[in-house]
């Protein structure tokens, strides 16, 4: 029987383990750079479980550079040495779920790069993908409602303008967790809500104007009370 509702524990446990069998695939095939893997089908029958837990083990072995997917074609094994992916494997499945204040560190630095990115490079099409995340952020916080979801959605807008697909990418990676941690350490109140609309607009402009001093400036003020926030925790 496939397991396909798993807590959050039991998910990395069960995707280690596909990552682990994996590696045994590899060297056991003796498969080298280039070398095409088993289908996801395959994968998933001889290692009896489920193919979407199959998909994740892979994708995150492809954020990782280990293995690489082509359309059409299947994963194959990427150009690195066999010393290399194993030590990349072992550092991998070694790796521990990061904490709050982790998350908030890396949030800033990847974001204070990423505002001056966006303020050089955005498009008129990006200023409006922030425009209407600014916007639906300013009528749930007038509204009194819950606005985390859409004040991230912002700063994912933000992401995407700064033309870096790898910065992206991670920001994708980390928003989930800084979600789940904001709900649950309650890290927005009314008050911090409302001056963030101000803080949001301050960022916005800036971006519009293509001034990037003045964009990553407007971060620094953005991100201070949840950097306090992070280490009186």
């Amino acid at each position: 029987m496939k397991l396909e509702i798993l807590t959050k524990n039991e998910n990395k446990d069960l995707h280690n383990d596909i990552i682990a069998k994996i590696r045994e695939l590899i060297i056991n095939k003796n498969l080298e750079p280039g070398d095409k893997l088993p289908s996801e089908r395959m994968l998933s029958e001889r290692f009896e479980v489920s193919r979407g837990n199959v998909r994740e083990a892979i994708q995150k072995l492809e954020f990782y550079g280990i293995l690489k997917s082509k359309p059409q074609s299947g994963t194959f094994v990427a150009d690195i040495g066999q010393v290399a992916m194993n030590g990349m494997m072992d550092d991998i499945l070694g790796l521990e779920d990061p904490d709050f204040k982790s998350l908030v560190e890396t949030r800033i630095l990847l974001e204070l790069k990423t505002v001056r990115l966006a303020a050089q490079r955005r498009t008129n099409a990006d200023l409006k993908k922030m425009e209407t995340a600014l916007e639906a952020y300013k009528n749930k916080v007038m509204n009194n409602e819950d606005a985390v979801q859409e004040d991230l959605l912002f700063h994912l807008a933000i992401a995407q303008a700064c033309r870096n697909s790898t910065i992206n990418r991670m920001m994708l990676i980390i928003t989930p967790e800084i979600i789940n941690n904001f709900e649950k350490y309650h890290v927005c109140d009314k008050d911090q809500s409302l001056k963030g609309i101000k803080e949001h607009q301050d960022i916005f402009d800036a971006i519009k104007e293509q001034n990037t001093q003045e964009a990553k400036a407007m971060m620094k003020v953005h991100f201070n009370a949840l950097y306090q926030y992070c280490y009186n925790i």
